[in-house]
């Protein structure tokens, strides 16, 4: 739905590079059946943003394709049926995700099941950092793995916009935590937490990490096959980045090992989760680089680079 007014985002206006990226203006939507119309203050950027941008490769992609799923702002307007949220609340979410969000614009739209309560110890651009990387760990470790406390978990791209967050859930839940990094990256990783980090440029990690019971893998290629061997029967080796990415079925079968490619959900209840570890002083989004929304392709260019230690976000209003 659309209310004939307009509003500032940022559209794509062909699969490429971030030059594509176009600041635009155009109608802005209207809430439907159960559905909050969101002021957005601030958009948080994820690999999938730039990924997407270059492609088009996730599905639902609306007549106007804008990029962007995390985001955090103010209910502006409910729509028929919404008892959750009043005009005016704080919310932040990762709206539709696969599908399109537009979350690089003034406006969004969504059901209210794919929001929650911003947390209230943070602001606008924290909040907008958390909801893809940090339901992504969440849904890994403790949905998929299953992650208890007193367990070892060994986390690879520790410090990385995913890495980061984990290490911190993990460490919430009790868990000895192993992250692999570079050097440079260690004393950040320390300062979240992390009880081991292993220099993965220098230090062959599967000689050194010994045996854990969680894998939470973000880096793909050889990294599951070669963590495979170190995950004690029964436990799981979770994959982020592709399908392809998971060891072979069979071995970890004989191994008694879980595996699996997990794909992060719309999830309210984890964000929930998440926003009470914030108001606990449990978890932090490590902010790189904050630009207005009229940058956004030199947000995209930058992290493309993989140089960002922790998120890059979009300043909105």
């Amino acid at each position: 739905m659309t209310s004939g007014e307009t509003m500032r985002a940022i559209v794509v206006r062909e699969w490429g590079g971030p030059e594509t990226l176009t600041l635009a203006e155009i109608e802005r939507p209207e809430p439907g059946f159960g559905e909050i119309l969101v002021r957005v203050h601030a958009a948080g950027v994820n690999p999938v943003d730039w990924k997407t941008r270059a492609s088009g490769a996730l599905i639902g992609w609306g007549e106007i394709p804008i990029v962007g799923w995390d985001v955090s702002g103010t209910v502006a307007a409910v729509g028929p049926g919404v008892t959750v949220f009043r005009p005016g609340d704080e919310v932040f979410g990762m709206p539709r995700f696969p599908q399109q969000a537009g979350g690089y614009a003034e406006y969004v739209t969504a059901p209210t099941r794919h929001f929650a309560a911003k947390p209230e110890r943070i602001d606008h651009v924290q909040a907008a950092a958390l909801p893809l990387a940090a339901l992504t760990a969440w849904q890994g470790l403790i949905d998929t793995a299953g992650l208890r406390h007193g367990q070892r978990v060994l986390i690879h791209a520790a410090a990385g916009g995913v890495g980061h967050l984990a290490v911190q859930i993990a460490k919430a839940h009790g868990a000895h935590v192993i992250g692999t990094a570079r050097a440079e990256k260690h004393e950040f990783l320390r300062s979240l937490g992390a009880d081991e980090v292993i220099d993965y440029s220098t230090t062959d990690f599967a000689a050194v990490a010994g045996q854990v019971d969680v894998v939470l893998d973000a880096i793909g290629g050889d990294y599951g096959v070669r963590s495979l061997p170190l995950v004690r029967r029964g436990g799981h080796l979770v994959s982020l980045p592709t399908a392809d990415d998971v060891p072979d079925a069979e071995q970890a079968a004989a191994r008694g090992v879980h595996i699996g490619w997990t794909v992060v959900e719309v999830d309210s209840a984890g964000l929930r989760a998440i926003a009470d570890l914030v108001d606990k002083g449990e978890l932090r989004a490590e902010i790189d680089t904050v630009l207005p929304l009229a940058e956004a392709a030199k947000a995209h260019a930058y992290g493309e680079t993989g140089r960002a230690r922790g998120k890059i976000v979009l300043q909105v209003v």
